[in-house]
């Protein structure tokens, strides 16, 4: 299952907006107010969206000032959340893209939430 947020402008420049989002203690100024959010390293993050299981992501992978790529650290829920930046006139542009391996019924259910957190994320680095 493949879902992209909306292309999110922010006035920072992409060295800036990356340094911003390779800091994971940093994701929870992007959640929504309503997430659990717990710190559980210099690397990984609890998250937990109403709804569904809280889930844990690690920093994965990481291209100076283009592209910052979180895993989950479960096998049961395998995906992947990178986010795409790049450099415009004004500062940056950043996209999200959401990438998991789930059967036709879990991908059913979880689509939704899924979606509008990729939004919410997409606000939140519009807000910094």
């Amino acid at each position: 299952m493949n879902l992209e947020s909306r292309i999110a402008k922010t006035q920072k420049n992409p060295e800036d907006l990356y340094n911003f989002l390779t800091k994971v203690e940093n994701f929870k100024e992007l959640m929504p107010e309503d997430t659990k959010f717990e710190l559980k390293g210099e690397d990984k993050f609890l998250f937990g969206l109403k709804g569904m299981p809280e889930i844990a992501l690690g920093l994965k992978e990481k291209t100076p000032f283009s592209k910052v790529v979180l895993g989950s650290t479960s096998d049961k829920l395998a995906f992947t959340l990178t986010c795409n930046i790049d450099e415009v006139a004004t500062g940056s542009e950043a996209q999200l893209n959401f990438d998991g391996d789930f059967n036709a019924m879990m991908a059913m259910m979880i689509k939704g939430p899924i979606k509008k957190f990729l939004e919410q994320l997409a606000n939140g680095i519009e807000k910094i």
